[in-house]
């Protein structure tokens, strides 16, 4: 007899044991099973053709495009799932159209001159003469942070779940595991971020012997990230800028001004860790600077000559 809960059960145990997918995506898994499962309450609580529509139905009462669409790719690999393991004989999903307009986003980014007053406002910060030891160091932490994050272009919960070890001072690059424990390496060139970062390892050494992960809290526990939000916010308020930065947007300014830069996108989306170029793709509809340039210097009406006489 097919019973839903246990099936769920087993389906998120495939996902962390086989699949080795983080405990984050586990965690939405979790979320948005259970909430089917709830859905299903009260009804034959067969995964049929007429309940999944109708949940489906149901989310797009509630949720916007983009989470319903993540929540229904879940309920399918789900489905998936139990047709491969030979748990249903027939994939509803087979017979259900799941294909819906989302609407089209540009990503937020930061100009360069805010990122730069950003800057500018952490190292002001740190040469603060009657600053505590407590509180330098703080600063000489956000200020590794804020330097890898744009050098970089990780995802906050990449850098805050980074550990000592993926961390080389020595030839310079930061070893990163994104989403599907996918691995990429991203060099360190520039001076002043080598320096954020060995500045903040020789006073934090002995914190970090203590557990795995490279950026630390007061506690010695690891960084959060909504830590890293809270401090993004007060270096905001200090270079007195009005723009609501997340850290997410130092992701998408670092992909849009490499494009500017003429950086193949496909060295772009390497850097990323994009599976398809064509998320990466995303960042040449934002890139308004260098459609400028393209036009200002390429634009055949440029070679169109008057006579005006």
């Amino acid at each position: 007899m097919f019973q839903l809960e246990k099936e769920i059960t087993n389906y998120l145990e495939f996902c962390e044991y086989q699949k080795n997918l983080n405990f984050k995506t586990i965690k939405a898994y979790r979320i948005d099973l259970q909430q089917f499962s709830s859905f299903l309450e009260g009804t034959d609580s067969a995964l049929s053709k007429v309940n999944l529509s109708n949940y489906i139905a149901s989310l797009h009462k509630i949720y916007k495009p983009k989470s319903i669409k993540r929540k229904v790719a879940c309920l399918k690999a789900f489905c998936n799932y139990l047709e491969f393991d030979d748990v249903i004989e027939n994939n509803p999903f087979l017979k259900i159209k799941t294909r819906f307009q989302e609407p089209f986003i540009l990503p937020r980014t930061i100009p360069l001159a805010i990122i730069q007053a950003i800057l500018s406002a952490a190292y002001q910060e740190q040469n603060i003469k009657d600053n505590t030891i407590f509180r330098h160091n703080t600063i000489l932490r956000d200020i590794a942070v804020l330097e890898l994050l744009f050098a970089t272009g990780v995802r906050v919960s990449e850098l805050c779940s980074l550990s000592v070890s993926n961390i080389d001072l020595s030839d310079n690059f930061v070893r990163v595991y994104g989403k599907g424990s996918k691995e990429r390496i991203i060099q360190i060139e520039n001076e002043d971020v080598r320096l954020a970062l060995e500045n903040y390892y020789k006073v934090f050494s002995l914190k970090i012997s203590k557990g795995s992960f490279f950026f630390v809290n007061r506690l010695d526990n690891r960084l959060s990230e909504q830590s890293v939000r809270f401090m993004i916010n007060a270096y905001v308020d200090l270079a007195g800028v009005s723009l609501h930065i997340t850290p997410h947007m130092f992701r998408h300014s670092f992909a849009t001004l490499l494009l500017e830069e003429d950086v193949d996108i496909r060295f772009i989306q390497q850097l990323l860790g994009h599976s398809s170029i064509v998320t990466t793709q995303i960042y040449t509809h934002v890139s308004s600077n260098k459609q400028k340039n393209i036009l200002a210097s390429k634009h055949p009406r440029n070679k169109v000559i008057l006579n005006k006489g």
